[in-house]
């Protein structure tokens, strides 16, 4: 995986955005949230993942795209260390919680902790499907 963010990684469906927020899962890392789905795309593409800012807790346009901004490249940044030997395709939405600002630096310390949390817990669900196929083998 390379460090770009291509458009066709970037997530723009509508019906897979609501899949997203009714069926996904969330994992949180303050101020981040993420919310993911394990699906499949058309287009080749492993990871799909847009960004959202709360219009309620930013009013101003300009500070709504600047978390944005700073969200999609600590994102770009963070994704190959993280992704790099995955499999499988999920398609990801990542909220940003708090009313203030912020700066790079705490962003990507979230986005950090955020992936870890992400890579652990799909670590467990796979060792525990691989010990329950070992488990009814062994029977």
């Amino acid at each position: 995986m390379s460090f770009k963010y291509h458009k066709k990684d970037k997530l723009k469906s509508k019906k897979l955005i609501e899949q997203l927020f009714t069926e996904g899962k969330a994992i949180n890392a303050y101020p981040l949230k993420l919310i993911y789905i394990k699906t499949s795309f058309n287009d080749g593409s492993q990871l799909k993942t847009g960004v959202s800012v709360s219009k309620r807790l930013h009013k101003t346009a300009v500070s709504r795209n600047q978390i944005k901004r700073l969200l999609r490249e600590t994102y770009r940044l963070n994704k190959p260390l993280y992704f790099n030997n995955s499999s499988s395709s999920f398609a990801f939405m990542i909220l940003y919680l708090s009313k203030d600002g912020t700066t790079f630096d705490k962003l990507n310390h979230s986005m950090k902790l955020l992936f870890k949390k992400f890579i652990a817990k799909n670590d467990l669900l796979v060792e525990n499907s691989k010990s329950n196929t070992s488990d009814s083998m062994d029977q």
